[in-house]
């Protein structure tokens, strides 16, 4: 708004150029400028608010250049407001012009899109908010710690303005100061260097001491789901670290993370950091679903013990491969070995290594059981398969999409079913056997379960029906009236 209508002394035209306050822009900033008017659309949703709009745009501005509507949250108005705002914003008066501000751009209609000039901000590096946020603690004379602030940015995800709330936060928490301590304590966060030790036992495959130290960063106010999050976010750190070594030069990440993390990047494979990130990234939703976010948090860290013990998949089939060859003594340990791996033959001299680490430390000792494995005999052992893949079932009618699922309530005469699923059902993933979808507000709960039992009776294969958090395409009639909407709009222009 200040750009559209700056005006001073030897500049009269819009510009970017705003380093000389204009005739207009200490009342824009104010919020008391005449000509420009902010809209909250979270809260004045309806075709009322809009109309009086319309019916204000044809009045020029009383001083400035241009009467600028600034309308917030734009995605939460109605299917009418956004129909009655379709013709000014198709041939808008010269003197006025709209900005439309929203976090939700999927759900403002294509139709209003085509319309609009789409500019998408970015988000603030960790790094920048930093920045942003010592210099105004030291203009305030505040005391903070570097620390404290990191922890800020990354909390605010790129943005300045959740940033400078937990900001405000954080002073009143502390007193006047900001704190390591407070901040973790405010934030639910745990202790960045027990996330580093938490990471470290874990990919040591020790159980004991890996639920010892979840459980005493629980006791200390941690959230389960933070902590996991936290290791996810450390585990892809490492891997960053090894492919970048410079991003550890970020001023947004602590000493320990930083210097740990290039230890960590030397000494463990790309393999063994995957596998961890993969499986934190299915334990964190089980974590936030739970009951029991604590005790599933340390089934998750379980699993990711156990895993730490587990060949690479690379080194299984490898390991699968030589014996399927025909003969059974390649790469099993021979009877003076003692279990440790000494008496390999020569194709299989690289020893074992779940973790890409160096594990000699850790062998088990000579004298315990070992578990042995013994080639089958077979005439021709080069054609016996590795490994074979079940082959999934089809189903007996092909369903790829909600409308497949309407045709089927139809042929079988659901119409209560039929009903349920156009006007309550997003499509998030469908394939066959599987449903992810997202119900609507006002969707029956229990629609999942019938969907699941329609689906087995009518295909003859089992169906896992679930709900998911992501938005998914919209409903059948959601469309319907999309579509119809368009057409009208097009037929009155």
């Amino acid at each position: 708004a200040r750009a559209l209508n700056y005006k001073t002394a030897e500049i009269d035209r819009p510009t970017i150029d705003l380093r000389i306050p204009g005739e207009h822009c200490q009342a824009i900033m104010e919020g008391r400028h005449v000509d420009v008017i902010e809209m909250d659309a979270a809260s004045h949703t309806g075709i009322d608010d809009i109309r009086e709009i319309i019916e204000q745009v044809r009045y020029r501005p009383v001083s400035a250049r241009y009467k600028v509507y600034i309308i917030d949250e734009v995605h939460m108005l109605s299917t009418q407001a956004f129909n009655g705002l379709l013709k000014t914003l198709e041939e808008p008066p010269e003197h006025v012009k709209f900005i439309f501000a929203t976090t939700e751009i999927r759900k403002v209609p294509i139709t209003v899109l085509s319309r609009c000039q789409r500019f998408d901000l970015r988000r603030i590096s960790a790094a920048d908010l930093v920045g942003l946020f010592t210099t105004i603690l030291e203009k305030e004379g505040i005391p903070a710690e570097t620390e404290a602030l990191s922890m800020i940015a990354r909390a605010a995800e790129g943005s300045a303005r959740d940033g400078l709330s937990l900001l405000d936060q954080a002073i009143a928490h502390g007193a006047g100061h900001v704190v390591a301590d407070t901040v973790r304590g405010m934030l639910g966060l745990a202790d960045r260097a027990r996330i580093v030790d938490l990471f470290e036992q874990i990919v040591q495959g020790d159980v004991t001491a890996a639920l010892s130290e979840f459980t005493a960063q629980y006791e200390a106010g941690a959230n389960p789901v933070v902590v996991l999050t936290d290791l996810a976010d450390f585990t892809h750190l490492v891997t960053r670290f090894k492919y970048i070594p410079e991003a550890a030069d970020d001023p947004s990440l602590s000493e320990v993370e930083r210097v740990r993390g290039r230890e960590f990047s030397e000494t463990i494979a790309v393999s063994t950091l995957s596998r961890i990130w993969q499986m934190l990234l299915k334990g964190i939703p089980e974590a936030e679903n739970s009951s029991r976010p604590a005790g599933a948090a340390e089934m998750v860290l379980i699993r990711l013990t156990h895993a730490a013990h587990l060949p690479s998949p690379e080194d299984a089939a490898r390991r699968l491969a030589d014996l399927s060859g025909g003969d059974g003594q390649r790469g099993v340990p021979n009877g003076n070995g003692g279990g440790n791996g000494a008496g390999q033959t020569s194709s299989s001299q690289q020893p074992l290594n779940a973790r890409g680490i160096d594990m000699q430390s850790q062998r088990m000792p000579s004298g315990g059981p070992t578990a042995m494995l013994k080639a089958v005999p077979n005439d021709n052992p080069r054609e016996m398969p590795v490994g074979r893949v079940e082959e999934k079932p089809e189903p007996s009618v092909a369903v790829r999409s909600l409308a497949d699922i309407v045709d089927l309530c139809s042929k079988n005469r659901d119409a209560k079913l039929k009903a349920l699923v156009r006007n309550f059902v997003r499509l998030v993933k469908i394939e066959p056997g599987r449903l992810d979808m997202r119900l609507t507000d006002g969707g029956p709960t229990t629609l999942p379960g019938e969907l699941g039992v329609k689906l087995k009776e009518w295909t003859g294969i089992h169906w896992i029906v679930s709900l998911s958090k992501e938005d998914g395409s919209p409903t059948l009639v959601e469309a319907e009236g999309t579509a119809r909407e368009a057409r009208l709009t097009d037929a009155r222009s």
